[in-house]
């Protein structure tokens, strides 16, 4: 399938996914707002959904791609199905001892990633309680993630894509419906993601019995290719997921902060940079995976290097835009979403500057995202946990250091700091994985394209200034975001996209870059035919 339609179809179901998510955190923020019990619950779903995205959709996943495509090649279909079963039952058994462990020292585990509860009993129990009830999601989107792994290798990207609409259908229906049964009322929210992890996986099961690949688990810790998985798995649960890692230590010191809601309105701005990152970034990982994979074992290297270089290129086009509006127009954005019953303009205010401090690290999100696959494509894990771990350092270093530097200055909103301390670690591992490719020789000519890169930053510029000037207009013709109906607000903040996006698509014609020619990866004349080795 060609790269470009298999982006767009993972993009399309993801820009799902994440508007229905944005529906739900709009309800989120209606029904609960932005007070220590919402915080509380971010706390307890943070926790499973790191366990997941660092064991199950990072690291589980590139290492398990990889081996699965060399299987493929090999035509051997009873093979592939070993290989799923055991694979199925290994990463069962897994997850369920750490869900286990989990459920028995919840209280601890609270203790280590939300320190700054102990002082409050009541906010501690509940997060212990909303945390042991969303604990069995682990286990559940790990197989959903495993799930995803195989049709994804398979070119079949729209229902993995897809899944996570489910997960956001049943937190709305769960706030809607479930809200007046618990106490606190946010607790409602810990019983949706469970009942979500199950129909997410209910969700996956048909195509895999269509494809003759629905699992029967079976012990494998001895077969060598579940083997090599694990030795894959084991250094990539920093390099994949270092973005999580350093999102979680902004949670745990943000519930130090003075401010209440700081850590929700991180996780509102978090979400809001999660949009771009994930329509854009993620679904062109995801797609360049399998490819690269592919291209490396069979010894392609024009076209490993081809598929590189269109990435860098498309994500760059996608994502320092992104960054522009999203910081010109954070206010807006967040007064139109989530300014709705309990979620007042003093939260909207502190929302809208953590989002800010975040849109500086966009660009690096997703590029690292870009990036990585590179290296465990090719199964190198070791390099980017290095750099994963160096990154990890200098978000934890940079934490501190500008948190006392703000609170010197007498700055309210704290957490800015946190935002900040996350861009710069971003852009460091950025900068440390370009310098890595460059050292290993990948690519024989340039794949980063500088030629393009002041074209894409002036087209933003022009953006900038054009967003800026319609604001100015908008607030002298009396306009209050404020005190807008809904309806009147995001027909307003439509229109400010559509704007920027028809100021930025006229500048990059301006300036002379052919989209056609960006978004379609050319072909290699020739391809070398010798198989590569595996660092």
């Amino acid at each position: 399938m060609n790269l470009f339609k298999s982006t767009v179809i993972v993009s399309f179901f993801t820009l799902l996914s994440r508007l229905t998510g944005f529906v739900r955190d709009m309800v989120v923020a209606r029904f609960f707002g932005a007070t220590l019990w919402t915080d509380a619950f971010f706390v307890a779903f943070k926790i499973p959904n790191f366990m997941r995205r660092l064991f199950a959709e990072g690291s589980f996943s590139l290492a398990f791609i990889p081996v699965l495509n060399e299987i493929k090649a090999n035509g051997d279909q009873q093979a592939l199905k070993d290989f799923v079963d055991r694979i199925a039952g290994s990463l069962l058994a897994v997850t369920l001892i750490v869900f286990a462990l989990m459920e028995i020292f919840a209280p601890a585990v609270i203790a280590v990633f939300a320190p700054g509860y102990l002082d409050n009993p009541a906010v501690y129990r509940e997060t212990i309680s909303m945390l042991r009830m969303t604990l069995p999601y682990l286990p559940l989107i790990s197989l959903v993630a495993f799930a995803g792994g195989i049709l994804n290798s398979h070119q079949r990207f729209a229902l993995p894509a897809a899944t996570p609409v489910l997960l956001n259908l049943s937190l709305i229906a769960a706030a809607f419906w479930l809200k007046n049964h618990f106490n606190p009322p946010v607790k409602a929210l810990a019983f949706g993601v469970l009942i979500a992890g199950v129909v997410q996986l209910l969700a996956q099961l048909p195509a895999l019995w269509r494809m003759g690949l629905l699992p029967r688990p079976r012990w494998g810790f001895s077969n060598p290719q579940v083997k090599k998985v694990m030795r894959l798995m084991a250094p990539t649960l920093f390099g994949s997921s270092i973005a999580q890692v350093n999102l979680l230590l902004d949670t745990i010191i943000a519930t130090f902060l003075p401010l209440a809601g700081s850590v929700s309105f991180l996780y509102y701005s978090d979400r809001l940079l999660e949009f771009p990152l994930g329509v854009f970034g993620i679904a062109i990982s995801t797609v360049i995976l399998p490819a690269l994979s592919f291209q490396h074992a069979s010894g392609r290297s024009g076209e490993f290097a081809q598929t590189i270089r269109w990435a860098v290129t498309l994500a760059l086009l996608i994502a320092v835009p992104a960054a522009v509006g999203l910081a010109t127009l954070a206010k807006p954005v967040v007064i139109s979403l989530f300014e709705y019953g309990r979620f007042t303009p003093d939260n909207s205010q502190m929302t809208a500057l953590s989002l800010m401090a975040y849109m500086l690290g966009l660009p690096a999100f997703v590029l690292n995202k870009v990036l990585l696959p590179v290296f465990y494509s090719r199964k190198d894990t070791r390099t980017p946990v290095k750099i994963g771990v160096a990154s990890l350092f200098a978000n934890m270093f940079l934490n501190i250091t500008l948190t006392a530097v703000l609170w010197w200055l007498g700055f309210a909103a704290l957490h800015v700091a946190l935002a900040l301390a996350s861009a710069a670690s971003g852009w460091l591992q950025t900068r440390l994985l370009y310098r890595a490719l460059h050292r290993q020789a990948l690519v024989t000519s340039p794949f980063f394209p500088w030629h393009n890169v002041w074209r894409i930053v002036l087209a933003s510029g022009l953006m900038a200034v054009i967003l800026l000037l319609s604001l100015w207009f908008l607030s002298n013709t009396g306009w209050n975001w404020h005190n807008q109906s809904a309806i009147a607000k995001m027909g307003t903040l439509l229109l400010l996209i559509a704007t920027g996006a028809a100021s930025y698509a006229t500048g990059l014609w301006l300036l002379g870059i052919n989209l056609r020619r960006v978004i379609q990866p050319a072909t290699p004349r020739r391809a070398t035919t010798k198989p590569q080795k595996s660092p």
